[in-house]
This record gives structure tokens, sequence and C-alpha cells, in this order.
């Protein structure tokens, strides 16, 4: 439902997410936009949700229990939960802007990774940055109450997130105290463990990721004691345990294609080198194992 028209502004519209919130790892509750009139403010106050504004035109003033700050077009200012604030229109050249709310468990998480603290609240896009426009779909989904607009606030908030790390970021590193050398090792083993179904090659991860092959591979065995092609061809043969395991309608063909590896005599060659015994043996030994998960033996005085 969209709503227009406030005290204190020119003009006002905001639209609530059609969509219900009943506890979730992030939600959009609603999203507006406001041309406001000189010198208005609100608060001091606090909020229960996040609160995120873009100021599209004029400035204002933004202030925290910790900072004042003077923000124009093109600034992104985020309000946490329970923080205590209040924001005023300049009285000459007051502020258009628009905001969107969100809450959620993982909404704290999520902020913090972008590189909001309550003492770091804010960051300066651009007045040509693409914020304003996802806020205007977000809330014309919601206005016309879209089954997908849930889906819609959700990609224009990680978005809007994703263009705050790019700022607040600049010059930190991902996780205090982590080194580049083992950032870049997380990444290769996140780009392997992603990839390990298709026929990738070292070579084309390490193009993926900017680097040297010789660069990674020294590093990654630095760092995990193994070179990167045991350890994608390692991590392809645990996959196939699984797979032989959990799905005996495979055929060995199959599971070998499902890894990565189209070669099915290669495949058995490196199963066999990693556990001693061929694919297909491995999965007649495991499906003649009794099973026992599952059963419990009921005391005699419950019987």
């Amino acid at each position: 439902m969209e709503a227009s028209g406030k005290s204190g502004a020119l003009s006002y519209s905001v639209a609530s997410n059609p969509v219900y919130y009943e506890k979730g790892a992030l939600h959009v509750l609603f999203a507006g936009a406001s041309q406001t009139l000189p010198g208005h403010a609100l608060g001091p106050k606090l909020y229960d949700y996040y609160l995120l504004h873009y100021v599209e035109k004029g400035a204002g003033t933004f202030r925290t229990e910790l900072h004042t700050y003077e923000l124009s077009a093109g600034d992104c200012f985020l309000i946490h939960p329970g923080q205590l604030v209040s924001y005023q229109s300049h009285a000459r050249h007051p502020w258009q802007y628009r905001w969107m709310a969100f809450t959620g468990s993982q909404a704290s998480k999520h902020t913090e990774e972008a590189g909001f603290r309550p003492e770091k609240s804010v960051f300066h896009a651009g007045p040509s940055c693409g914020i304003s426009d996802w806020l205007s779909v977000m809330q014309m989904a919601f206005a016309e109450r879209k089954e997908s607009s849930h889906f819609t606030s959700l990609g224009t908030l990680y978005m809007i997130l994703a263009e705050a790390q790019n700022h607040l970021s600049q010059g930190q590193t991902l996780i205090p105290g982590e080194s580049s050398i083992r950032r870049t090792v997380k990444q290769m083993i996140q780009y392997m463990s992603t990839q390990y179904a298709y026929p990738v090659s070292i070579e084309q991860m390490s193009a993926s990721l900017g680097y040297n092959r010789a660069y990674l591979s020294r590093i990654f065995k630095q760092e995990t004691g193994l070179s990167p092609v045991t350890y994608l061809l390692k991590l392809r043969i645990d996959k196939s345990r699984q797979l032989l395991r959990e799905r005996p309608d495979l055929s060995i063909e199959q599971v070998s294609a499902s890894v990565g590896l189209p070669d099915a005599l290669y495949f058995s060659k490196q199963f066999k080198r990693f556990h001693g015994e061929a694919p297909s043996l491995y999965r007649e030994n495991i499906l003649k194992r009794p099973q026992t998960q599952g059963t419990r033996q009921v005391p005699p005085n419950h019987r």
C-alpha cells in the first residue's frame, strides 16, 4: 500500500512490502521518497529497524550520538536499530531523498560486511550512481503489490550494500588481521568448491582470479600443504564418494562426470590411488554394510 502526503514535505510517498515479514534472514519493510521543506527536521529519535537514505538533491544535516555529517546529493546514510539520530533539511537547499527500511537475522552481519558501523554510517556514492533508480523501482514494485517485489527488494538491497562496500572498505582488509595471501587462498578454495563439477583447470582458476599460476600454486601449498592440483582432485574424489554412497542409481561414468572428470577410466584410477579400491568396489562394500543408523535400543523398563 502506498501513502502520499506528509507534514513538513512538499511531496512524500511510501509503499510497504506486500510480503508479510515473519522473521527471516533479510527482509525489506518499505521504501519511500520525499522532497522536504526548508529546515524540516526529524528526531532526535530511534528506530527498531535499519533505515537507509540516499540524497538525490539538496543538502541537510545528519546527527548521531557520535558524529554530525553535512550531506548533499549523492550521499547515503544508514541509521542502525536503537541508534539515537536526528536529521534536518538545509534552510535554503532542502534535500530530496529516497529511503528503504529493512530488518532480519542477517541484517547486522550484512551491513557490517559492507563496512557500516554505528560510528561509520555515511558514504558518498555520487549523484550518477544507480541507487536512486533502484529504490524507485523497488517502491514502484511495492506499490503495485507485485508478488515478485520481495525478490526485487532483496536484489536492490544487496546492490546497495555492494555499492557501500566499494566505498567504505577501500584500502581495508575484509577481515581485520587477515593477510592478503590468506584471503587469496580462501578465494581459491571457494572457486574450486563451487566449480569442481565442471572440467575446470588450475589455469582457468588463475585467469579468473587474475594471478599467475606459479604464484597461486606457491602460496596455496604454503597455506594448505597441498598443491592446487592435488586439492582439486581430492575434492572431486571426496564428492564422488558421497555420490557413490547416496546415489546407487548413478553409473560410475555419471558419478565421474558429476565431479568434473569426464574420463571415467582416469577417475577410477585416481579414486583407487586415494582409497585403495576401485569406485565400483567401494560402492559394493558400502551397500553390503548393515544399515544401523536410526535404530535405537529401548531400555527394558520402556518396552
